[in-house]
């Protein structure tokens, strides 16, 4: 059984232009539909009314759960759901939720003041991670090296910031500019890479283009990537995990993840992979 698609998105990237070039192989139509312009909210919009299933691939976590809650409104099969992406939108939450459920997460301490900021610098040595608890893609995340500039850093977050944006987290520096790439669809984790940085910038995290190598499916890993799941539900999902003496511990997950440069180090057909999960979930 076949069905009509819409990838909701704000462009139509290489990762969306794949799916759709995959999804007739699969009895699939899909398309794009601009999240700029769907303007929903009664319940017979005929905006997404026509499709039997969309994929939320909005790059603003915001934009994405709200279309997401809609969709579901509308009793349309939607991926991923709205709970998941308003979980991976807010770094506290998602790290509260899976340590709750013994998921192993990065170390952390939440940051709302500068007295706040303060007794995290006094509790955690450096090097240590600034970042924000709304965004992604490696966004306004900093890496304090020194104690001594740490303040005059601090005050760019206190002096710039409005609202939630000064909402922070501070972390330890892990796995020495090192990261590991789950993609996971439905259950099945399709693909892990490790991405490593290039030297001009200290961040490992895929959108910015660094080095990648493929990895085996290790079984620790697989076990973290089934706990989130297990508390995320099944979806499209990019987990990001780093390696500690403790075993992987999860920094984030990203709920409509690109997959060029890992589909590019492993060599995963990630766009089949997709095509398949949403038949079997509209057969």
């Amino acid at each position: 059984m076949g069905g009509k698609v819409a990838i909701v998105a704000d462009r139509l990237g290489w990762e969306e232009q794949r799916l759709i070039k995959s999804a007739p192989e699969f009895g699939l139509e899909v398309e794009w539909a601009n999240d700029e312009s769907l303007c929903l909210g009664h319940e017979d919009a005929p905006s997404i009314s026509v499709y039997d299933a969309v994929l939320i691939r909005s790059r603003s976590y915001t934009r994405g759960g709200l279309l997401a809650t809609l969709a579901e409104s509308a009793n349309i099969e939607t991926l991923n759901s709205a709970r998941a992406i308003h979980a991976c939108e807010n770094k506290l939450a998602l790290r509260t939720l899976l340590r709750d459920a013994g998921v192993p997460v990065a170390d952390f301490r939440l940051v709302l003041s500068r007295r706040d900021f303060e007794r995290a610098l006094a509790e955690l040595p450096v090097p240590l991670v600034l970042k924000p608890v709304f965004g992604g893609m490696g966004k306004r995340v900093t890496l304090i090296r020194d104690a001594d500039v740490a303040q005059s850093v601090y005050d760019y977050v206190e002096d710039l910031g409005h609202g939630f944006e000064q909402a922070c987290l501070v972390e330890p520096y892990l796995d020495g500019g090192t990261s590991v790439r789950c993609f996971v669809v439905g259950r099945e984790l399709v693909a892990a890479a490790e991405f490593e940085s290039d030297g001009r910038d200290w961040r490992s995290n895929a959108a910015l283009g660094n080095q990648s190598r493929a990895l085996t499916h290790d079984p620790e890993v697989v076990k973290v990537v089934d706990g989130v799941v297990d508390q995320l539900g099944e979806g499209i999902y990019g987990i990001d995990l780093f390696r500690t003496p403790r075993g992987p511990v999860v920094n984030e997950v990203n709920h409509a993840p690109a997959f060029k440069a890992l589909a590019s180090a492993t060599g995963a057909d990630v766009p089949a992979s997709i095509a398949r999960y949403v038949q079997e979930i509209l057969a």
